[in-house]
């Protein structure tokens, strides 16, 4: 929604917004453009003219604002409805979908085409550097989306992505989340081989090779030319040590080797994806691993937020246990076995808050040495998943309470430590007050 907001103030559009609980890199990055949002829900502020209202799909029916919207018959819309209609339907639009990686991919595409000199408009769930912007209108016929498949609004109960008018679609991976709106599995491939309709006969669909699960959502349907990514016949990288910060890009007689700043397979995978929708465009194998070369993560991926005292704090979006697996592998390549690696971990989305991933998160910490998990309320499952990681867990009820453990366990430590933050919210602000035990401890030594 932020994003959007920015890119209506590009068109020149007046833009305001409500929310709650707004927090950087977004609140920031609406505060530059201009665009004032409150958390009042006083209905007079919204007067005396209104030409549209965009609703996002955390809005529901019952909420103040939403129904003094329709009582008053006011003209509204979703955000990806006015997206598509306004924007994407006259574009050439790169859609980046799939359970895992979406924002960093998208990044790592949006960079390329921008390296390749084809100036695209973009549409990130993230800060892309090194922009330092969500959105941006473009001047090219180009635009990336990241490409989302939660609902779109209270009223239209579809996947974001039906909505983009995608020309290049990227299905990065696909597994079961969302348990909130989505029974199961199959409820997901359904939305996916919905998105597949839409894509035109001259367009492409870029997929991962040998993923059964996207495999079956292709059975569905497809009417444009698909893409497999990874094989011994197609594009493929090849990783040179288990870090995963050094790599080759690989296609037909075709190499050229990448050193970067991230790590893990997963990344070497986005990296993949992304190359192989540039490659789609006309974008050149060697364009691609030259940028990628130089390509900084989206905030909150692996992002540094402090350095101090032998200890480096990292901020990251992981919060499925697939993510926090490969995220955790990745760094403990990088800094071996010698080095400290403290997860603290915020359960904060709705399916990890079901427990639906019983059984995979306690084990996704294998590499950590220590865990501390902020449990939310009810969440008792999670001391099963505990004993069933090699780390030790402990697990609290508030945030002072963690970072009290926390900063008395491991802050009186001279070990070399990575505390490793991983939530999709802001966590009760945990980052700035990490950032303070680390600069309290360096300064005191």
């Amino acid at each position: 929604m932020g994003g959007i907001a920015a890119i209506a103030r590009e068109m020149g559009y007046k833009v305001t917004g409500w929310d709650q609980h707004v927090y950087p890199p977004m609140s920031t990055q609406l505060e530059a453009l201009g665009i004032q949002v409150t958390d009042s829900l006083d209905t007079s502020q919204f007067t005396p003219q209104i030409d549209l209202v965009i609703i996002g799909n955390a809005m529901s029916r019952g909420h103040p604002l939403v129904e003094w919207v329709l009582d008053q018959r006011l003209p509204y819309q979703s955000g990806p409805a006015w997206l598509g209609d306004t924007i994407l339907r006259h574009r050439k639009v790169l859609a980046v979908a799939g359970t895992h990686g979406k924002t960093t991919t998208a990044s790592m595409l949006v960079n390329i085409l921008e390296h390749a000199g084809l100036a695209p408009g973009f549409l990130v769930g993230g800060l892309v550097k090194p922009f330092e912007q969500t959105a941006r209108l473009g001047t090219s016929d180009f635009f990336v989306i990241e490409a989302d498949e939660y609902d779109t609004a209270f009223f239209d109960k579809r996947s974001k992505f039906v909505h983009y008018h995608p020309h290049v679609f990227v299905i990065n991976n696909l597994e079961f989340d969302h348990a909130d709106i989505f029974p199961d599995l199959a409820a997901i491939q359904r939305q996916f081989a919905h998105a597949l309709r839409v894509v035109p006969r001259t367009g492409k669909v870029v997929v991962p090779d040998q993923q059964p699960a996207i495999e079956q959502v292709l059975a569905q349907g497809i009417w444009s030319e698909v893409v497999r990514v990874g094989s011994e016949t197609s594009l493929k990288a090849l990783q040179e040590n288990k870090a995963g910060d050094t790599f080759e890009l690989v296609e037909q007689d075709d190499k050229y080797r990448v050193n970067w700043g991230l790590l893990g397979q997963h990344n070497i995978n986005n990296a993949l994806m992304a190359t192989a929708a540039a490659r789609s465009v006309g974008v050149s194998l060697e364009t691609a691993a030259l940028c990628l070369s130089s390509f900084t993560s989206p905030a909150r991926r692996m992002e540094v937020k402090v350095c101090a005292a032998g200890i480096t704090v990292y901020d990251d979006f992981a919060h499925h246990p697939t993510a926090i697996e490969t995220t955790l592998q990745g760094l403990r390549a990088k800094v071996g076995v010698s080095e400290r690696i403290i997860a603290i971990f915020e359960p904060r989305s709705n399916t990890m808050k079901a427990g639906v991933h019983q059984g995979k998160l306690g084990p996704a910490f294998t590499q950590a040495d220590e865990v501390y998990v902020l449990k939310p309320t009810q969440a008792n499952w999670l001391e099963a998943e505990a004993k069933m990681s090699e780390a030790p867990w402990h697990l609290f009820d508030d945030l002072e309470t963690l970072l009290a453990s926390l900063q008395q366990n491991e802050g009186t430590l001279n070990a070399v430590s990575h505390w490793l933050v991983m939530s999709n919210g802001g966590f009760g602000g945990i980052h700035e007050k990490l950032k303070n035990i680390v600069l309290a401890k360096s300064e005191a030594s």
